[in-house]
C-alpha cells in the first residue's frame, strides 16, 4: 500500500484534468444553477409587478421541456405520420425529422439576458446611433384586454429594426421575434435564441417543416406569447412598406377558434433618416436579388470608422429614428365581420403599418428635392408644404426642435455630405446617386401617392 508508483507528467495531469472536471460538474455547477435559477425567478417576480404584460410561464420552461412538448404534439405527430405516407419515408426518420426542426425553431428564454443586459445594451446602442424618438402612440393601446396574445405588426427598414423596438417595449413586455436564416450564426445565434427568438427557413419548401413551425405559433400564440413580426419577410429594398408574406398570420388564423384567447394586432411603423444598410440595399435592389453584399469585414471597417470619426470629434449620428405605435386590430372583431382571409386579413394590417411611418427630415428633404425644389427657400416651401397634408392625413410627423428649417438645414447637411445631393447649380440628386436618392425618399412619398 505505501509502495511509490512512478506515472508520466502527462498522465497525472490528464488525471488531475479529469478530476477537476468530475468535481466542476457534480459539485459546482449543481450550485451555480441552483443560484441563477433562484436569481432569475426573483427577477421574474419582480418584473411582473411592473411589466403591463407579465412574463407568462410557458416562456420560462426549459428549452428542452418545449422541444419535447413540440415534438410530440399531437398534430405534430400526425404531420410526421402524413409526410412518412406522401413521402415513402420511414415513420421514425420522419418523426426525427419533425424532432430537429422543433430543435431548430424553439428558442431559449433567459430573463437575466433579455432585460439585464439585451433591453440595456440596445438602449445604448440606439441613442449612440440616433436620436430615437416615439412618434404617435394611440390611445386605445392602453386598453387592451390583459388576457389576449399581443402580435405587433412592423415594416422592415433596417436591422436595427429589432434593437428599437426591443427597448422601447421593455417596459410592457418580452418579445419573441420571429427571425431569418441570417441570424442562425454563431454565437450570433445563441443569444438570439436566448432572447427569446425563433428561427425562420422563410424560403423552405419542407411540407413536414411548415407543419412544425406552424404549429409552434399557434402554441405560442394560444399561451399568450407577445410576438413581434415582420409580415414583408425581409428588409425593404426601396424603402417602403411592402406587401405581406402571409404565412405566420395563416398559422394564427387556422388555430383561431371560440374558445381561443383573442389576439390583438398592433401596427408599428419605423423610420429613419439614414438607414446604416441602405447602400446594401439599393445595390440588391438593382441586382434584382436579396445577396446582401456587406459581410463581417464590412461591419468592422463600418464600426472603424465610427470609432475614428468618434475620438476625432466628428462623429454627430444618423439623424434621427422614431416609432410610432398604431390603432390595434382584435382577430376577433375583424371575424366577426370579415372572412377568415389571411391576404385580407395582411393587406389590413399592413395598412396600418403603413399609416402610422413616420415622416421625418432627411426623407422629406429627399423627396422635396426629387420634385425639383432647387434652392433653400424652394426646399422649405415644399417641405412645409408636405408637412401640411401629412398631418391633415393623419401621419406622424418628427422633425427635429427648431422645426421645419431646422429640418430641411439637417437634411440638406446630410444628403450633401452623402454625396446624394449636390449644391452645384442648385440642388439635385447626383445621376449616379439616383436610386440612393428615391431610397431617401420613398417612406415620405410612399404617404403622398394615392
Amino acid at each position: 500500500m505505501t509502495t511509490t508508483v512512478e506515472l508520466p507528467l502527462w498522465l497525472v495531469v490528464l488525471a488531475l484534468s479529469l478530476a477537476a472536471i468530475a468535481a466542476l460538474e457534480r459539485v459546482l455547477m449543481p450550485s451555480a444553477r441552483w443560484f441563477l435559477r433562484r436569481r432569475a425567478e426573483r427577477m421574474v417576480t419582480r418584473l411582473n409587478t411592473h411589466l403591463a404584460r407579465p412574463i407568462q410561464p410557458f416562456r420560462l420552461m426549459a428549452r428542452a421541456d418545449r422541444i419535447v412538448q413540440l415534438t410530440y404534439d399531437r398534430q405534430v405527430m400526425q404531420a410526421a405520420m402524413d409526410h412518412a405516407r406522401e413521402t415513402g419515408t420511414p415513420e421514425p426518420v420522419a418523426f426525427q425529422a419533425a424532432r430537429r426542426a422543433a430543435r431548430e425553431i424553439v428558442p431559449g428564454f433567459s430573463a437575466l439576458l433579455y432585460f439585464g443586459v439585451a433591453t440595456k445594451a440596445a438602449r445604448w446602442l440606439s441613442r449612440a446611433l440616433y436620436d430615437v424618438r416615439v412618434g404617435r402612440v394611440d390611445a386605445t393601446l392602453a386598453q387592451i384586454d390583459r388576457e389576449a396574445t399581443v402580435v405587433f405588426v412592423m415594416n422592415h427598414r433596417s436591422n436595427m429594426d429589432y434593437v428599437l423596438v426591443t427597448w422601447l417595449v421593455a417596459n410592457r413586455s418580452a418579445l419573441s421575434y420571429a427571425v431569418g436564416e441570417w441570424a442562425r450564426v454563431w454565437p450570433l445565434s445563441a443569444m438570439i435564441r436566448a432572447m427569446g427568438a425563433f428561427f425562420v427557413r422563410r424560403s423552405s419548401r419542407d411540407a413536414l417543416y411548415r407543419r412544425v413551425l406552424a404549429r409552434y405559433v399557434q402554441t405560442i400564440t394560444a399561451e399568450g406569447v407577445t410576438q413581434a413580426i415582420f409580415p414583408e419577410g425581409g428588409l425593404s429594398l426601396n424603402g417602403r412598406v411592402g406587401a405581406a408574406k402571409v404565412g405566420l398570420i395563416t398559422y394564427i388564423l387556422q388555430d383561431f377558434g371560440p374558445g381561443h384567447r383573442d389576439v390583438v394586432f398592433v401596427p408599428v411603423g419605423i423610420a429613419y433618416d439614414r438607414v446604416l444598410e441602405d447602400r446594401v440595399l439599393v445595390e440588391a435592389a438593382a441586382r434584382g436579388d436579396r445577396r446582401f453584399s456587406a459581410g463581417w469585414l464590412g461591419v468592422l471597417s463600418f464600426l472603424a470608422r465610427m470609432a475614428r470619426r468618434k475620438w476625432q470629434g466628428r462623429y454627430t449620428g444618423f439623424g434621427t429614428a422614431a416609432v410610432s405605435f398604431g390603432a390595434p386590430l382584435s382577430l376577433r372583431g375583424w371575424l366577426e365581420g370579415h372572412a377568415p382571409d389571411p391576404e385580407m386579413l395582411s393587406a389590413a394590417l399592413m395598412a396600418r403599418v403603413q399609416e402610422v411611418v413616420p415622416a421625418l427630415s432627411v426623407p422629406l428633404v429627399a423627396a422635396a428635392i426629387r420634385t425639383g425644389a432647387r434652392d433653400v427657400a424652394a426646399v422649405t416651401a415644399s417641405v412645409s408644404a408636405m408637412v401640411g397634408l401629412l398631418q391633415a392625413r393623419g401621419v406622424p410627423v418628427e422633425l427635429p426642435d427648431g422645426g421645419e428649417e431646422v429640418a430641411v438645414r439637417q437634411g440638406l447637411n446630410t444628403l450633401i455630405a452623402r454625396g446624394i445631393v449636390s449644391d452645384e447649380g442648385g440642388f439635385h440628386i447626383v445621376p449616379d446617386k439616383a436610386a440612393l436618392g428615391a431610397f431617401q425618399a420613398a417612406s415620405v412619398e410612399q404617404h403622398l401617392t394615392p
